[in-house]
């Protein structure tokens, strides 16, 4: 039987300049009187978590700040993450002020201060145990201060498995914040090159839940089968359209500066995470796990600009922004319509109107990406063509995000999309 249910969820929001001053009411709403801050060092050092902690104070409640989260999380740091807060005093909430890194690191320290196991449990099968929680887990407050990852709307937690040398994720909807609290204002500190890289990831979370396979391909479910990724879906349509709307004219401007762009990039990262959230995403997140996963052995000089990187990474916006291109190329068949639409919405001038109808979308993110300043191809991260097997395999091991493609995914396939990714200009 084909399914005919779709299944929609998102965290409570409070969007707008200011809202942040509001956070120690909302979350003494929510019964807490004790918190736990989750943050990065870099971000610690703009005052953005202690502005939230005093917002708490305020409130009434007890505050701790751990700068534990780091950038593009690992098994092993989210690990440590959590041993740190097993050292304080029980909290009743835990409030995530950073990018995704934080966010996620914040998701992990909410799982394993209430349930049992270690971390890689609950990794996502079949590189972890795919183990789900046993028990509710702490109440999860995003306050995103980048604006792309959307995992303030998501079930998910991405971490790089450092022995596998492979991106994962631990998904379940027990995950998602109970509430996002996203203040444009919060933005003014990101590098150009962070708004870029997270901004493709926005792009990339609206194109993937856009084009992904509808919700009436599957076959009916069980009602313990549910899965928060349910394919596209009316409701994931709506929000991903506004923001690719908002995203054709906001993005170049905001990574050139515009306070104006920063506001609508980040409603537009709020609507991509609220459609992604729920429809999935598919192949050019699959391949952005081993793109980033892998970097660390190339012995590559790559720094992406606007990172404190000591060493070769690939922010998550940049690596799933890497194979988009061909990716979408790859896809086109499976829907035209929905590819041509995308690309109309990214490219209301017509800019790219006269390149053949396969490569249209791609040609439209191709020159987006050139104009911020993303990098010209796999080959300028240290890939090489000896690479392509090994990214393969990862990607492989996603079958989670696989299954949203709009169409069945080969070897091949990924190979092929790879292999064009090397150079796009």
């Amino acid at each position: 039987m084909p399914e005919s249910v779709f299944t929609y969820a998102a965290p409570k929001l409070k969007f707008g300049p200011g809202a942040i001053s509001e956070i120690g009411h909302d979350v003494a709403g929510l019964g807490a009187r004790s918190a736990l801050v989750v943050t990065d060092p870099r971000l610690m050092a703009t005052g953005h978590p202690e502005r939230v902690a005093d917002a708490l104070r305020s409130a009434g409640l007890r505050v701790e700040i751990h700068d534990s989260a780091a950038v593009e999380p690992s098994d092993a740091s989210l690990a440590a993450a959590v041993e740190r807060a097993k050292g304080v005093a029980p909290v009743d909430a835990v409030v995530a002020v950073g990018g995704g890194s934080s966010i996620d690191t914040a998701k992990a320290v909410s799982l394993l201060l209430t349930n049992p196991g270690e971390l890689m449990d609950y990794v996502n099968a079949p590189v972890g145990g795919g183990r789900a929680p046993e028990h509710p887990v702490l109440p999860v407050i995003a306050v995103p201060t980048t604006t792309g990852t959307g995992s303030e709307s998501t079930t998910i937690c991405v971490l790089d498995v450092l022995e596998a040398k492979v991106k994962t994720g631990i998904s379940h909807e027990r995950l998602r914040p109970v509430l996002a609290v996203v203040d444009p204002e919060l933005t003014a500190t990101q590098p150009p090159g962070v708004t870029a890289s997270a901004g493709m990831d926005i792009l990339c979370h609206a194109l993937e839940s856009w084009t992904a396979r509808t919700y009436t391909t599957y076959e009916h479910k069980t009602p313990e089968q549910r899965v928060p990724y349910c394919g596209a879906n009316p409701i994931a349509d709506m929000y991903a359209e506004r923001a690719m709307r908002l995203l054709a004219g906001a993005f170049r401007r905001a990574v050139a500066g515009d306070e104006a762009a920063r506001t609508d990039m980040a409603l537009a990262a709020t609507f991509a995470g609220m459609g992604f959230g729920n429809a999935g995403v598919h192949v050019p997140h699959a391949n952005a796990y081993p793109v980033a996963g892998r970097v660390h052995d190339l012995g590559s000089g790559f720094r992406p600009d606007g990172y404190d990187a000591s060493e070769a990474m690939v922010p998550h916006g940049m690596a799933v922004a890497s194979t988009a291109p061909a990716a979408f190329a790859m896809t086109f068949e499976a829907d035209p319509q929905r590819h041509l639409a995308a690309a109309s919405w990214l490219d209301p001038q017509g800019l790219d109107a006269d390149v053949a109808e396969p490569e249209r979308l791609s040609a439209v993110l191709r020159r987006l990406m050139r104009d911020i300043g993303q990098p010209s191809g796999l080959a300028e991260i240290g890939y090489t063509d000896a690479d392509v097997d090994g990214i393969v395999s990862g990607t492989m091991q996603q079958q989670r995000l696989l299954a949203t493609a709009p169409r069945e995914v080969t070897e091949e396939d990924i190979a092929g999309v790879v292999r064009a990714s090397m150079h796009h200009w």
